[in-house]
């Protein structure tokens, strides 16, 4: 709904929240790959809503005045990442306090009732509201006429 604002862009713009929304979970591979599953991957800096916070605020000023034209583009991403904290925020856990706590803050704890996690989430009815999230958004996409 972002990239609307910038009509002229708005496919290249759609792409780049799109990739702002999955970048946090990019920590995924260094969880898998190099850390063994070691810690919680929210505990990873690029799931820190505080980084980002501070990030934007450097960023988005000196894209303003040296590149005006990649403005609407980190807006968006920014944008993305945010939404992806937001809603991680309801089951997934969001160190929210960072720096001054590590504490990851979740609105509802979905317990491991199977032994895969994944399947912990599925069958919970939290998983209800990311379907109607996704229906929601192939329904605006398609109504769209992209």
């Amino acid at each position: 709904m972002l990239a609307k604002a910038w009509p002229r862009r708005s496919k290249a713009l759609t792409a780049t929240a799109m990739l702002g929304a999955v970048f946090p979970d990019f920590d995924m591979l260094w969880f898998h790959l190099v850390d063994q599953r070691a810690f919680h991957h929210h505990l990873y800096w690029v799931h820190f809503p505080a980084f980002w916070a501070l990030v934007a605020l450097v960023a988005l000023p000196l894209l303003r005045a040296f590149q005006p034209r990649a403005l609407p583009y980190a807006i968006v991403f920014f944008a993305g990442i945010f939404l992806h904290l937001v809603l991680d925020s309801f089951t997934g856990a969001i160190a929210w306090a960072w720096p001054w706590s590590d504490h990851l803050y979740a609105l509802v704890t979905v317990p491991a009732t199977q032994a895969n996690w994944v399947l912990s989430f599925v069958l919970h009815w939290t998983f209800l509201a990311e379907i109607v999230i996704w229906v929601a958004a192939v329904v605006i996409w398609r109504r769209s006429g992209w």
